[in-house]
C-alpha cells in the first residue's frame, strides 16, 4: 500500500547567535548569551529586529532541548537516568532563564524603538510580553519548579498501572481495548480488574493532587491573584474570553448536548437489549459486532495514516513520512510507558514528534490523525521568524487537530474496506466528537471550582465531582458497585495533574471542527484553503481572527452549539 514518495528531510538551520555544537550540560555555557541579549546596546530598528532574532533562536533551542528530555522520559518512565535529565532542566536551567527573561521582556517594552516595528506583525507577540511582566515574581521561580518537577510524578504512577488477563501483563491501554469486546463476562472482568488497579493508586494520587493544589494556590498568590483559576488566565493568554464565557459554555453543554448524549445512551440500552447499562458497556458495538481493526502494528497505522492524507492534500502525508523517517513516531503501547498521546513541537528543527500509546483500535485511528493535524500545523509554522509567533494557544492548536479527525474520515476507506466497516467507524467518530463534549465541560467545571476553593478536604473535592458528574451525565448508565471508581474516575485526566485548565480548549475546538468539517462537506477544496490559512498564521492573530482566516466564527453561545451538533445528528442520520 506504500507509496513512493520523494522526501527531503528537514535540517536543522545554521544558528546565527549560539554555537552549533553547543550541548546544555550545564548553565555556565548559556549565560553567555542571555547576557549578550541583556547588555547589547540597540540603535536601529534593524537591531532591534536581530535582538529579536537571536533570542528566538536561544529560545528555541532551549525549548527543543527540553522537549527531547520530556518525550524520552515518557517513552520510559521506568529508567530513572532519563527523569535526572529533565529534572536537571527543570531544576537547574528553568529558574536561572526565568529571571533573564523577564529582564528581557523588560528591555523590549523599554526599547524606545518598540513604536518603529511593524505593529500589525508583533502586535499579539507584545500583549503577551506585556502579560507575562504583570504576573512574573521573582519569588515564584522556586515554586514553578517544584510544580514542573511534582507534576511529573503523575506519569510516573500511572505508568506503573497495568492488569493481568489471561496469562498476560496489559497495560491499562491495552485492556481497555478488550471493552470493546462483544463477551459481555470479559467485559466486566476486565472492567473490575481495572478499576481495582486505579483503587491502589487513588491515595497517592490523592496526595499528590493536594500538594499541587497548595503550591499552585501559593504562586497565584504571590502574583497578586485571588485564586490559580485567574492567574492561569493570565499565564495562558486569554485575552480573548473570560471566566464567564466558560461558564456559558457549561450552560450550552448541559442545556443542548446532555439531552442528545441521552439518546445515544437509551438507544444503546435497547440496542443491547439491556436491563441496566452497566460501564463496561459503553464501549462494545451497539450491533453485536467484533470491535473493528483499522490496523494490527503501528508502521501500518503510519502506512495508512499518509495513504488517508495523502488523498486530502499530498502535503499532509509528506508531514507524516518525514517524521517516520526521522524517527519522530512512537506509537505502541508498552509497559513502563506514559499513558495518553500527544505531539511535541520542536522548534528549532521545526520537525515535531508524535509519542502514543496505540493497540489496534479505532479510538489510535483517531488519535493518529488528531496528532497528524497537529503535526501539519508544525510544519506550517516552522519558517515563521519568531519560537513565539509558532508558539500556538492551545484553542488554535486543538482547531487543526480536531477538524483533521473529522476531515479525514472522508477518506477513512484505507483503514475500512468493507463498506459497513466504514460507515461504524464514521458513526462511531461523529457519536465520539457530541459525547466529548459533557466529559469536557465536567473536567472545566470541576478545576473552577477546585481553585475557587483551595482549602477543601478530599471528601469535598470527591463529593464535588460526583455532583458535576451528575450534572453532565445521562442518568442512564447504572454504576452499582462501582461507585468509588466513579467518584475517583477524575484521577484519569492527566491534564488536571499536569497542564492545569488545558482542557476546555477541546470543547471549543471541537465546535470550530465541526463548523471546519461543515464547510469541507460543502466546498472541499476553499475550506482545506482555510485550513492551511488559519495554520500558516501560527499565533501572529488573536483567536477571533485566526478562526475567521480558517471561514468559521469562534463562537460557544446556546445557539451555535445547537446549531453544530443539529448538523452531526443530520449526518449521522445519512449513515
Amino acid at each position: 500500500m506504500a507509496q513512493t514518495v520523494k522526501i527531503e528531510i528537514p535540517t536543522r538551520p545554521p544558528r546565527k547567535f549560539l554555537n552549533d555544537t553547543l550541548k546544555i550540560t550545564a548553565w555556565e555555557v548559556l549565560e553567555p548569551f542571555f547576557e549578550d541579549l541583556k547588555k547589547r546596546k540597540i540603535n536601529a530598528v534593524e537591531e532591534l529586529e536581530k535582538w529579536l532574532k537571536d533570542r528566538s533562536e536561544l529560545e528555541a533551542v532551549l525549548e527543543e532541548d527540553l522537549a527531547w528530555r520530556y518525550i524520552k522520559m515518557s517513552i520510559d518512565t521506568a529508567d530513572e537516568s532519563l527523569t535526572k535529565s529533565y529534572e536537571f532542566f527543570v531544576q537547574e536551567i528553568n529558574p536561572k532563564v526565568a529571571p533573564y527573561s523577564n529582564e528581557l521582556d523588560k528591555k523590549l517594552l523599554d526599547c524606545p524603538l518598540l513604536n518603529e516595528l511593524n505593529e500589525e506583525k508583533y502586535r499579539i507577540y507584545l500583549r503577551s510580553v506585556k502579560k507575562r511582566i504583570e504576573i512574573f515574581r521573582e519569588e515564584n521561580i522556586p515554586l514553578l519548579t517544584q510544580l514542573q518537577t511534582e507534576s511529573q510524578k503523575y506519569m510516573a504512577i500511572t505508568g506503573k498501572m497495568s492488569i493481568e488477563q489471561d496469562g498476560k501483563e496489559l497495560t491499562m491501554q491495552q485492556a481497555g481495548k478488550l471493552l470493546e469486546s462483544t463477551d459481555r463476562k470479559l467485559r466486566e472482568t476486565v472492567f473490575t480488574k481495572m478499576a481495582e488497579r486505579r483503587a491502589q493508586d487513588v491515595d497517592e494520587l490523592n496526595e499528590l493532587f493536594n500538594h499541587l493544589i497548595k503550591l499552585r494556590h501559593k504562586v497565584a498568590q504571590n502574583a497578586g491573584f485571588e485564586n490559580y483559576r485567574d492567574y492561569m488566565f493570565a499565564a495562558m493568554g486569554r485575552f480573548d474570553y473570560s471566566v464567564q464565557d466558560c461558564r456559558n459554555f457549561h450552560e450550552s453543554i448541559a442545556r443542548e448536548i446532555v439531552p442528545i448524549v441521552r439518546d445515544f445512551h437509551l438507544e444503546r440500552k435497547e440496542k443491547l437489549g439491556l436491563d441496566a447499562l452497566r460501564p463496561w458497556d459503553m464501549d462494545v458495538d451497539i450491533t453485536g459486532k467484533p470491535p473493528l481493526k483499522p490496523f494490527e502494528k503501528s508502521e501500518e497505522l503510519v502506512t495508512k495514516t499518509a495513504l488517508c492524507f495523502r488523498e486530502i492534500r499530498p502535503f499532509f502525508a509528506d508531514c507524516i513520512e518525514t517524521m517516520n523517517t526521522m524517527g519522530h513516531l512512537d506509537l505502541e503501547s508498552r509497559k513502563g510507558k506514559a499513558p495518553g498521546g500527544y505531539n511535541y513541537p520542536l522548534h528549532e528543527i521545526g520537525v515535531p514528534f508524535i509519542f502514543m500509546n496505540a493497540v489496534g483500535s479505532l479510538s489510535d485511528v483517531t488519535t493518529m490523525v488528531h496528532e497528524g493535524g497537529h503535526a501539519i500545523h508544525s510544519f506550517l509554522t516552522r519558517k515563521l521568524e519568531l519560537t513565539d509567533f509558532k508558539s500556538t494557544p492551545s484553542e488554535v492548536a486543538e482547531l487543526a487537530s480536531m477538524s483533521m479527525e473529522l476531515i479525514s474520515m472522508e477518506n477513512w476507506e484505507v483503514f475500512f474496506e468493507n463498506e459497513n466497516e466504514l460507515k461504524r467507524a464514521k458513526q462511531e467518530q461523529m457519536q465520539r466528537g457530541i459525547q466529548i463534549l459533557p466529559w469536557i465541560a465536567t473536567v472545566d467545571k470541576f478545576q473552577h471550582w477546585i481553585y475557587e476553593n483551595p482549602e477543601h478536604s478530599v471528601e469535598e473535592r470527591t463529593a464535588k465531582w460526583v455532583e458535576i458528574l451528575d450534572e453532565f451525565g445521562t442518568g442512564v448508565s447504572d454504576w452499582s458497585g462501582f461507585e468509588e471508581a466513579r467518584s475517583n474516575s477524575w484521577q484519569k485526566q492527566l491534564h488536571i495533574f499536569e497542564v492545569p485548565f488545558y482542557y476546555i480548549e477541546y470543547g471549543m475546538a471541537q465546535l470550530g471542527a465541526v463548523a471546519m468539517w461543515r464547510n469541507y462537506k460543502q466546498h472541499p477544496q476553499q475550506a482545506l484553503d482555510g485550513y492551511e490559512a488559519f495554520m500558516k498564521l501560527g499565533y501572529t492573530k488573536s483567536i477571533p481572527e485566526i478562526y475567521g482566516a480558517a471561514g468559521i466564527k469562534f463562537d460557544f453561545s446556546g445557539e451555535y452549539v445547537k446549531e453544530l451538533a443539529g448538523f452531526v445528528r443530520d449526518e449521522l442520520a445519512k449513515i
